[in-house]
């Protein structure tokens, strides 16, 4: 009967064209927009590391003074100091952890062709790479004893590797930092993660790290800090932070893979911090946080405002679209009360005429789905053509593409929900007097 119903549903249709063509642009519109704004949702709103972020968390403790604190309210400092990394570092209380900042080296190539450039680095330690799951296309990463011994080693983008090397196996090689030579011993492959989660006081999304190398070793060849410094008391200016400087620029992330060793890690800073207290360093209170990666996208507002005005408002304009779509359906179906009442009287029953009524509704929001994607296509083409640092990452995925269809479907059903109802509510006996 399915079958049946499709080629009356089509045959309908061809009937009124422009009626037809009116539905089905009221559904392609307010899909093409919904889906857009949908999309750019769904891409910024994302699990950067799907199956590893709920065990990988952000540690934060507040070594500063009274000035400006809120008992219950103030949150600690966003990042940490020298010593403070340092301690939790060395203390390994974590199943794994990184500590890290941002920076920017100069590169020189080997390569005379190529003239010295600047490249975006991040100095970090060895758990780093097996923490977040970083896939490598040649090499490896360095290890613990590399950060003990201030090896000057190297990990690079295969961007980096491509502009240098041209693509090919380039571990072993020599590559100057900074007028410093560092041994290349892995190439990144297809690792990604957006948002970046690591590091949201440089860049949230398509942030491209060319080179990684070990915390000790930038320090040790006075590579530049390329990041957030917040300072406190007298503790400088923030330009240029050292090791005993009143100041924080670095990120501390630890891998725990129990919730109950999540709580054990929490007390320990705690104890870390009344510890530090009763030294004199810190002054308040303990305070500390401890979100893993999606709670800590949360708490930074990752996404944009616009971004979800923007979706809010898309569905508004479906809705609109829905109720102009659900007015055409209603003056269609009833325009073929002579039809249906004739299908009645012959024995057709109420729930045959609903369904077929129902599969006209389909087909419109079928057609309408194509209509929608092709214009979600042109506004996610339009938005990768903005100035903002997400543009970039507006594509279309498999997951979005079927919610498309699905979407559109459901609306074109919701919407000839009514209109099939009063339609079959037509009394056939005035029908067939009618005629």
């Amino acid at each position: 009967m399915l079958g049946y119903y499709f080629d009356l549903a089509l045959r309908s249709l061809r009937r009124n064209k422009v009626l037809t063509a009116l539905m089905v642009l009221a559904i392609a519109l307010g899909i093409g927009a919904s889906m857009t704004t949908l999309t750019v949702l769904h891409v910024l709103s994302g699990d950067p590391l799907p199956g590893r972020s709920s065990t990988l968390y952000y540690a934060q403790v507040d070594p500063r003074d009274m000035n400006g604190y809120l008992p219950g309210k103030s949150q600690p400092m966003y990042q940490m100091s020298w010593i403070d990394g340092m301690n939790l570092l060395r203390a390994k209380r974590a199943d794994r952890q990184a500590l890290m900042t941002g920076g920017l080296v100069a590169v020189q190539p080997h390569n005379t062709m190529l003239d010295p450039f600047y490249e975006a680095a991040r100095y970090t330690t060895a758990d780093f790479f097996p923490m977040f799951g970083v896939a490598f296309e040649y090499g490896h990463a360095w290890n613990a004893s590399d950060d003990e011994a201030h090896a000057r080693v190297a990990v690079i983008s295969a961007a980096l590797n491509g502009k240098l090397f041209g693509g090919t196996d380039s571990t072993g090689r020599t590559l100057r930092l900074s007028g410093a030579a560092f041994r290349i011993v892995g190439v990144l492959g297809n690792w990604h993660p957006n948002p970046q989660f690591y590091d949201l006081l440089r860049k949230s999304y398509d942030e491209n790290e060319g080179v990684y190398v070990p915390l000790s070793a930038s320090q040790d060849v006075g590579m530049h800090h390329d990041g957030s410094v917040d300072c406190w008391g007298k503790g400088g200016t923030g330009i240029n932070p050292d090791h005993a400087s009143r100041c924080a620029w670095l990120q501390f992330w630890v891998q725990l893979d129990t919730p109950a060793e999540a709580v054990a890690y929490k007390t320990f800073l705690i104890h870390y911090s009344e510890q530090q207290k009763a030294l004199g360093r810190f002054q308040r209170p303990p305070n500390v946080q401890l979100r893993d990666v999606m709670q800590w996208l949360d708490y930074n507002q990752v996404v944009p405002d616009d971004v979800r005005l923007q979706t809010w408002l898309a569905f508004g304009f479906l809705l609109v679209c829905l109720v102009n779509t659900v007015g055409l359906m209603l003056a269609k179906f009833m325009r073929r009360a002579g039809e249906l009442g004739v299908r009645r009287a012959l024995g057709a029953s109420k729930r045959s005429l609903f369904a077929q009524l129902l599969v006209e509704s389909g087909v419109v929001g079928f057609a309408g789905g194509i209509g929608g994607l092709l214009l979600a296509l042109l506004g996610l083409w339009l938005v990768r053509r903005q100035p903002a640092e997400y543009a970039p990452l507006a594509h279309l995925d498999p997951t979005m593409l079927l919610a498309t269809f699905l979407l559109a479907l459901g609306a074109s059903l919701l919407a000839g929900l009514l209109p099939a109802w009063r339609a079959c509510r037509i009394a056939p006996a005035l029908q067939l007097k009618s005629h």
